[in-house]
């Protein structure tokens, strides 16, 4: 499955369609909720049949598709059994219990409800909530792929507008050729990672650096009255600028991100003068490379520690600073990657990486200030690249043989006991073992 993106643009009343379509969707989901909170045992087939009653019940429920109604009940019963599972497996804390929604942001259909037309640049939503035709915008190329492996539309409202996304039923794989590497990966708030040969990546911060136009944006949020049409559009100012941290943090973890030099300066160059007549701008020429995409494809496996971001931010002091890391997406993206590429990924437990000496194997123990590792045994290294190399080596004692044997394991290089008083020479080697000289 892959999943294709564009921006949608509309006409007022057919936003405003939109948003009642996607105010059906949350009635729906938190009806199915409420019945499965009053009736014990109500299955899943339970909440689809139910949302084809509210249909009957509600006008404004009927004219919304009946896809459409299932996928909200399915989005019900998806919180349920998350609920379940995390009791079965007894998720410390918290076990998410269902709850009712009071803000969605999409509705989705299935393979009925839509239209597109053959040259696939726009949709039409048929049923009655009055949608109509809505124009798609965007670099993917949709026209290649057979309406039949469209399995999902979903319309979904963001701070900055409106998108429309795809998910098409197709293979997304590509087979590399082995490179012979290895790679162990630490991933920290001083730098993005470091990996088992040294190498490091930055942290681009992009919370902390947009913090200051944050607090501008929410100052003016407070200062607007509760209800007018300047405090939303204050919110919708606040919110589009939260999307746009986001989404740097996300595109920083999975795409390249071309180096200063070679993108500002040549800019800045052809338009002002006095940038023509000054020294170049000392900047690293190698590219900073894409933490995810670049990292899988240049190595064989890839480990790395599996951390419970969840936990780890109860730390009231370095929360901001785990959040803004984006350590959660960076291994999201490692694992796609990994899956498309052929790529072996291990998360490895990451107790004791930090403490112990990669090189004797010791426990030194230290602070988080402490940055530099030194053993008794004479090595000394960073302390991230020390944890790195703890766990490639994790990971590569984890990754062997996990199949069972083909043959008795005593029936090659092992030998027969000689019984005392049997007048054997010498041991009997085993039959089954083939000739070197073959």
């Amino acid at each position: 499955m892959i999943i294709l993106e564009f921006k949608a643009y509309g006409k007022p009343h057919q936003y405003q369609a939109i948003d009642e379509a996607i105010r059906t969707v949350k009635f729906i989901r938190n009806s199915c909720i409420r019945l499965w909170m009053d009736n014990k045992g109500t299955g899943k087939y339970d909440l689809s049949k139910y949302s084809k009653v509210l249909a009957k019940e509600f006008p404004f429920a009927n004219e919304l598709n009946s896809t459409a109604r299932q996928a909200a009940a399915e989005r019900a019963w998806s919180s349920i059994s998350r609920f379940f599972e995390n009791c079965k497996k007894k998720v410390p804390g918290k076990k998410g219990f269902p709850r009712f929604q009071k803000h969605c942001r999409s509705v989705e259909y299935k393979q009925s409800g839509w239209k597109l037309p053959p040259d696939k640049k726009s949709i039409t939503f048929s049923d009655k909530k009055g949608i109509g035709n809505l124009k798609l915008k965007g670099t993917w190329d949709l026209w290649r792929f057979d309406k039949k492996l469209i399995k999902r539309v979903r319309i979904v409202k963001r701070a900055d507008g409106y998108y429309v996304q795809f998910c098409i039923s197709v293979t997304n794989e590509e087979q590399l050729d082995p490179v012979d590497a290895t790679v162990g990966l630490d991933v920290g708030l001083k730098e993005f990672y470091t990996d088992s040969r040294g190498n490091t990546e930055p942290n681009p911060r992009f919370y902390r650096t947009g913090e200051k136009r944050l607090k501008f944006y929410q100052r003016r949020v407070s200062r607007k009255n509760k209800g007018s049409s300047n405090r939303k559009k204050a919110v919708n100012r606040l919110g589009r600028h939260h999307l746009k941290i986001s989404r740097q943090r996300e595109e920083y973890a999975k795409r390249l991100v071309r180096s200063y030099r070679k993108i500002v300066e040549p800019y800045y160059k052809r338009f002002n003068p006095f940038m023509q007549s000054r020294t170049p701008i000392k900047a690293p020429l190698s590219k900073v490379s894409s933490p995810a995409r670049c990292v899988i494809r240049s190595n064989d496996l890839v480990a790395y520690e599996d951390l419970r971001v969840k936990s780890l931010v109860k730390n009231h002091c370095l929360a901001k600073s785990i959040n803004d890391a984006g350590w959660y997406q960076f291994r999201k993206w490692l694992e796609h990657f990994s899956k498309k590429f052929g790529r072996v990924t291990v998360a490895v437990n990451p107790a004791y990486t930090s403490q112990n000496c990669s090189k004797c194997g010791e426990t030194v123990k230290k602070s988080l200030s402490t940055r530099t590792h030194v053993c008794e045994c004479g090595c000394e290294l960073d302390r991230d690249h020390n944890a790195a190399i703890n766990i490639l080596k994790k990971a590569l004692g984890t990754v062997g043989h996990t199949g069972t044997w083909i043959l008795d394991p005593n029936s090659s290089g092992d030998l027969t006991s000689t019984v005392l008083g049997s007048g054997q020479v010498q041991q009997v080697g085993s039959l089954n073992e083939e000739s070197p000289r073959l």
